[in-house]
């Protein structure tokens, strides 16, 4: 038979070992300050119903009408892959009654995300993100703290000097407005518009400010502003958080093109991109790596009472990416090995496995490698792991119940009863 190789599916990928370090201490860094500011962690299921997501992010959005991961089971229910935690999260605070709770709600949460897109450089199809939701605060005050904790996240784990591109987008009082201007403006323009924008100008017309075709963006650059048509509350609102941002010396972008590509989001939206470098940004870089915004009327729309809310996702691929890109050393996972067993024979290893068993319930971390005979591919491991000690077990030691202590760097050795090891180890380790 034809041997059948396997690869991950295309856009999913593997978190390998050597890989491990960057997304424990991104979430680390995560889940420390989300607790820091009061935020409680909530775990979703990652299969909902098609029609929570249909109904939350719009169905009318590319996530809904192209990317969404859709199944049906054999009763004949309708379910999907999450596209984004949002969604999720809403329906779980209506579903378990948090409205009751004192209020604001602040609830964070971690986990895999799927959306079948064109895989390219930090968007996947399998996707992994860190999720804050705020439920309960209407102030522009809320709007603020949540894009100040985004920020200082990222300061935290190295990406200084990012750029928070925002917008208001209005709401519900002011939005029809800006909505007719804009089909107004493109009405006559459409056909130098690429076929996507041509649809959306019948369903979503403001998806069509954030198109990135050369010729649509420069057609859309000279349609009406948004700050033009809002009311004075939202002009009110977003005034609030641009001043608390300017207080906290947050570097921000005014982005009139900015609407996000999802219909619940009323008032302000943004995103934070990497740090803008001489002649445009970092290359293979072109990409928010944190985003979200304001969405006062989802919970109601979903069944829930009137409640605003507002939130944020992190793409950690996109963050890990950056980190790489850029050099940032991120710490190990877990102590360094302090000690290296080295065994030789049958009667050995099982003396070794025993010993091993010993230090780590005395607190000392080693390292083994058991399928190996040679002393010296044993001893160059320890050499390559950076261990100084290595324990040698052969035969002889074995049968006089005895161990072979060895200084890695000086090469120094010295006899010591099998029984006295642990204790004489551990007074090693004070004194180095």
């Amino acid at each position: 038979m034809k041997k059948q190789s396997y690869q991950a599916p295309r856009g999913m990928h593997d978190i390998i070992p050597t890989d491990q370090p960057y997304w424990q201490f991104v979430y680390e860094k995560g889940k420390s300050l989300l607790e820091e500011y009061g935020f409680e962690r909530i775990d979703t299921p990652i299969l909902e119903s098609t029609g929570l997501f249909v109904r939350g992010i719009g169905e009318t959005t590319e996530i809904v009408e192209k990317e969404m991961y859709n199944l049906k089971t054999k009763g004949g229910d309708e379910f999907s892959l999450r596209p984004e935690g949002t969604a999720g999260m809403v329906r779980a605070y209506i579903e378990h009654g948090m409205n009751v709770l004192p209020h604001p709600i602040q609830l964070w949460t971690y986990g895999q995300m799927f959306r079948h897109e064109n895989p390219q450089s930090g968007r996947l199809r399998q996707l992994h993100q860190l999720d804050a939701e705020m439920f309960g605060d209407e102030s522009y005050a809320a709007d603020a703290q949540l894009i100040l904790m985004a920020y200082r996240l990222l300061e935290n784990i190295g990406l200084k000097g990012s750029v928070i591109r925002i917008n208001s987008i209005g709401d519900s009082a002011c939005r029809p407005q800006y909505i007719k201007a804009l089909k107004d403006y493109f009405h006559n323009r459409i056909k130098k518009m690429c076929s996507a924008c041509q649809a959306r100008f019948k369903t979503n017309v403001l998806r069509m400010l954030d198109c990135k075709g050369k010729e649509c963006k420069e057609v859309a650059k000279d349609a009406p502003q948004i700050f033009d048509y809002l009311d004075p509350e939202c002009k009110k609102h977003f005034k609030g958080v641009l001043e608390v941002l300017e207080e906290a010396n947050l570097p921000y972008v005014l982005d009139n093109n900015l609407v996000r590509g999802l219909d619940y989001y009323t008032r302000t939206v943004f995103e934070i991109w990497p740090e803008e470098k001489e002649g445009g940004r970092e290359e293979d870089l072109q990409f928010s790596i944190c985003a979200g915004g304001r969405y006062d009327k989802l919970v109601e729309l979903l069944g829930g009472p009137k409640t605003p809310a507002v939130g944020w996702a992190l793409g950690m691929e996109r963050v890990i990416l950056l980190l790489k890109k850029r050099g940032i050393k991120v710490p190990e996972i877990g102590p360094m090995p302090k000690v290296f067993i080295v065994q030789l024979g049958d009667m050995a290893k099982r003396k070794s496995l025993v010993l091993f068993e010993e230090l780590r319930k005395a607190g000392i971390t080693a390292k083994i490698s058991l399928g190996r005979d040679s002393i010296k591919s044993q001893l160059r491991i320890a050499n390559r792991f950076g261990i100084n000690y290595a324990i040698i077990i052969g035969q002889k030691e074995a049968l006089e119940n005895s161990v072979i202590l060895r200084e890695m760097d000086s090469g120094v050795q010295e006899n010591i009863p099998r029984e006295k090891i642990v204790e004489i180890f551990k007074q090693k380790i004070k004194k180095r």
